[in-house]
């Protein structure tokens, strides 16, 4: 009997089980044998960490497990990869070797917190689920004084989500009374708020979080942060509670691989192929660039996008079909804004001649949305 082709797939977050499914939902399991490797056995849809932080929701209630994958005979291994052999087409975890005819790499961006001096000992990671229920408390017994939200590197993952969390303290603290006698902060290095959307969207959400009383500045490139001050390179600011967005990097087994570049992504086209045969790279540890320099935003929904054009490629490499999937560059993120509304970015990255983006009113239907988004993908997934 012909040995069954092995797709092996480097994380279990968006792009990863996009691309597990996508192979399984069409090929046997006597025709594509599947592994999914993570450290943790658990994925998350990154904007539930907002809800916990506010209150309406749990870390247990908004997690899909990795071992449920095993009932639509897709093998999980949780274990920490530790090197990729290229020559000899196999991954080295902690415990095992794994072989490979397709390897699928989406093991995400990484945060970077030791990158700036004295963040982890002054500041919490807006991004780390560990913190979620400190960050909490903190809100909730602050009475008066300084919030600062501030970005710390680009790019960085779900681009509208700090402004989101701005939207969702606002509302925290208002429900509390006591917004009057907290000033938030929102300090982020770009010249405007959301680059990757373009100069009209970012106008639309600099309006929306200003109508909160939110003060953005812009151009604040941090250098360190001490206690209850965050230096940048030309000024200095004030603050009791510090939530900041670290810078990411790419996971070290990729810089060692040879794969990852300067910007210490993976860079890639449309059809998410690296230099090397039937290896493929999507979601946060690539880097696509579109038009003038623009790079798709680290987003799940186009890391799913990408997880899906790579499956279609290597399903039909198994069927010795043509290869014709690219990414369609199409998605959108919610933007929730605190009164139990939402608004949508939406995205067409690769829309004739540039990038086309559109923010949406917000209403309560596109917040319900955002719920049936989570929701949907739990369901397909697991």
């Amino acid at each position: 009997m012909a040995n069954i082709p092995h797709v092996v797939i480097l994380g279990g977050g968006f792009g990863g089980l996009s691309a597990a499914n996508e192979l399984r939902n069409t090929l046997l399991s006597s025709q594509v044998k599947i592994t999914v490797i993570d450290k943790k056995d658990w994925f998350m849809v990154g904007f539930a960490k907002l809800w916990i932080i506010n209150g309406t929701r749990t870390f247990e209630n908004s997690i899909g497990s990795l071992n449920e994958l095993q009932k639509k005979e897709i093998d999980f291994v949780k274990d920490e990869i530790l090197s990729i052999n290229f020559k000899n087409k196999n991954v080295k975890t902690k415990t095992k070797e794994i072989s490979f005819d397709f390897l699928i790499i989406s093991m995400g961006a990484v945060l970077a917190p030791q990158k700036i001096p004295g963040l982890e000992q002054n500041g919490f990671n807006l991004y780390d689920h560990n913190q979620l229920l400190q960050i909490r408390e903190r809100l909730e017994s602050i009475e008066s004084g300084k919030i600062a939200i501030s970005i710390m590197g680009m790019p960085y993952k779900c681009p509208p989500a700090p402004f989101e969390a701005s939207l969702l303290i606002d509302s925290m603290l208002r429900k509390r009374g006591i917004r009057d006698s907290v000033q938030i902060d929102f300090y982020s290095p770009a010249p405007i708020t959301l680059p990757a959307a373009g100069p009209e969207v970012s106008k639309q959400i600099l309006e929306l979080v200003n109508s909160e009383q939110i003060i953005f500045h812009n151009s604040c490139k941090i250098k360190s942060v001490e206690s209850k001050k965050l230096i940048f390179e030309n000024s200095e600011a004030d603050f009791d509670i510090l939530l900041a967005i670290p810078p990411h990097v790419a996971p070290k087994v990729i810089y060692d691989s040879g794969l990852a570049k300067d910007s210490g992504f993976i860079p890639i086209d449309r059809d998410c192929k690296t230099p090397i045969e039937n290896v493929f790279a999507v979601g946060d540890v690539t880097s696509l660039t579109v038009a003038e320099k623009m790079a798709i935003p680290k987003a799940g929904i186009f890391a799913e996008g990408e997880g899906i054009a790579v499956a279609q490629n290597i399903i039909a490499k198994i069927q010795s079909k043509e290869e014709s999937a690219l990414f369609n560059g199409k998605g959108g993120c919610f933007i929730e804004s605190g009164r139990d509304t939402a608004s949508v970015i939406e995205v067409d990255m690769f829309s004739q001649s540039k990038p086309l983006t559109n923010l949406t009113e917000s209403t309560s239907d596109n917040l319900s949305k955002k719920i049936e988004f989570e929701k949907e993908r739990l369901e397909k997934w697991f």
